[in-house]
């Protein structure tokens, strides 16, 4: 085989690995995202910790929030909630950061199946 084909073969197979691995770090930082409080289940987003933070900048104790079962859940400690969603986030954004830091320095598609 030509060389330069094998190698473009080759960048092509580290680039597919590469690609699946960040999606599999993704989909495990989604799943590490999830909070669940009183039998409902929140995905823990920016923009749920900014609506939370909103309510508590507005001295809000308690509220009802929709889960993502579209289910209404009655928050009865929101500072405490708050919380909660923060240690949530940034659990798993440390971890994807780790892991994503592991891929970045692989540079063959045997370092990056082995992480």
């Amino acid at each position: 085989m030509d060389e330069r084909l094998e190698k473009a073969l080759d960048f092509s197979k580290y680039m597919i690995t590469l690609n699946n691995q960040r999606k599999l770090i993704n989909e495990k930082f989604q799943e590490q995202s999830i909070h669940y409080y009183q039998g409902g289940k929140f995905s823990v987003t920016r923009e749920l910790v900014a609506f939370v933070q909103s309510l508590l900048n507005m001295h809000q104790t308690q509220t009802i929030l929709i889960d993502d079962n579209e289910i209404p859940i009655e928050i009865e400690d929101l500072e405490k909630f708050s919380k909660d969603l923060y240690s949530t986030y940034f659990e798993a954004a440390n971890q994807y950061l780790s892991e994503y830091n592991k891929i970045k320095k692989n540079r063959t598609v045997e370092g990056l199946i082995n992480l």
